[in-house]
């Protein structure tokens, strides 16, 4: 396990360092003007000049990517305006767009896109993989087609009109909007229920159906059968033998989504005002505040490289059938 881990971990490592430099010739490096783009049509040569120097613009393009190197592990220094700003390891760069490191920013948005994603997540696993293990038992009843019908009208109507629904007449439930968990979990999570539920039905009618279908799989396993045969109680058969082994594929969806989710929850906190990954990296966008999207695309691949590594280690543990190469 030791060397299986090394391995993977050093593969990760380079597919980030590979990612992070195709994308900082992407944004600095492309035939572009990213110090003036940076500063804005009223730009001033004074400002200009310092925007370029900042950003190691002037230098050539191996000592500017080893500048970005050194600032994720030992930090950085910048200047703006007179000032000397200090950027404390992992530095992201600077936003001149907002006046803050972009480290700052990132740190103010992560938890709540988390908060979103991981509280979605815990809806629809639940609802989904009970929904697909009790649709699996009642294979050909009416209870079934009724479970299975549900989940594909769900999944036939787009998510951005499901969460517009939840957002005009769902008005029973509290008022979104983020306030820190440590401050008051309550408010906390009444400001996340919204997009909590959101997610959780957009997406608990597909796993229902990924649930059902591994579940049925599953129960036609001959170690189940001779579990029956020993007169092990059908709930034990299910749920403690059948169970671990059909939630093995599941991972593995839910690793990727729960990634593209991480990097992509933009829609679900614009429609709820919340001040998330998604909505910092649009408004990046939108004033082409470069180091900004670059930290986006560095956290994008940490993230899906990671839950790569993590489905994998986690198969292990859910089926020992599975066995590490």
């Amino acid at each position: 396990m030791l060397i299986y881990l090394l391995r993977r971990i050093a593969s990760a490592v380079s597919v980030i360092v590979v990612t992070l430099v195709a994308s900082f010739g992407l944004f600095f490096v492309a035939p572009t003007d990213p110090a003036g783009v940076i500063c804005g049509q009223r730009c001033t040569p004074e400002r200009y000049a310092d925007i370029s120097a900042s950003l190691n613009l002037d230098e050539p393009v191996v000592q500017q990517v080893g500048e970005y190197l050194k600032g994720l592990v030992a930090g950085r220094t910048y200047h703006s305006g007179g000032l000397t700003i200090d950027c404390d390891a992992p530095c992201l760069g600077y936003s001149y767009t907002l006046g803050q490191p972009v480290t700052k920013l990132i740190g103010q948005a992560l938890p709540v896109t988390v908060s979103i994603v991981l509280g979605g997540a815990v809806v629809y696993l639940a609802v989904g993989i009970l929904a697909g293990v009790v649709a699996a038992r009642r294979r050909g009843t009416y209870l079934d087609r009724v479970m299975v019908g549900t989940s594909l009208g769900i999944n036939a109507v787009p998510y951005f009109v499901l969460a517009l629904l939840v957002a005009l007449y769902a008005t029973f439930l509290p008022h979104a909007g983020y306030h820190p968990l440590l401050e008051n979990p309550l408010t906390w999570a009444g400001g996340l229920l919204a997009a909590w539920l959101t997610l959780g039905v957009a997406n608990a009618a597909a796993y229902t159906r990924y649930a059902r279908a591994s579940m049925i799989e599953t129960l036609g396993e001959d170690y189940i059968r001779t579990a029956r045969a020993k007169g092990i109680s059908e709930r034990r058969v299910v749920y403690r033998h059948g169970l671990r082994a059909a939630v093995t594929p599941i991972a593995t969806i839910f690793g990727l989504d729960l990634a593209f989710q991480l990097t992509g929850a933009i829609f679900t906190e614009a429609m709820f005002g919340l001040p998330g990954l998604g909505v910092l990296t649009l408004r990046a966008f939108n004033q082409y505040d470069l180091p900004v999207l670059m930290a986006g695309v560095l956290i994008g691949s940490v993230v899906l490289v990671a839950m790569n590594l993590l489905v994998d280690i986690l198969y292990t543990i859910l089926d020992p059938r599975v066995r590490l190469g």
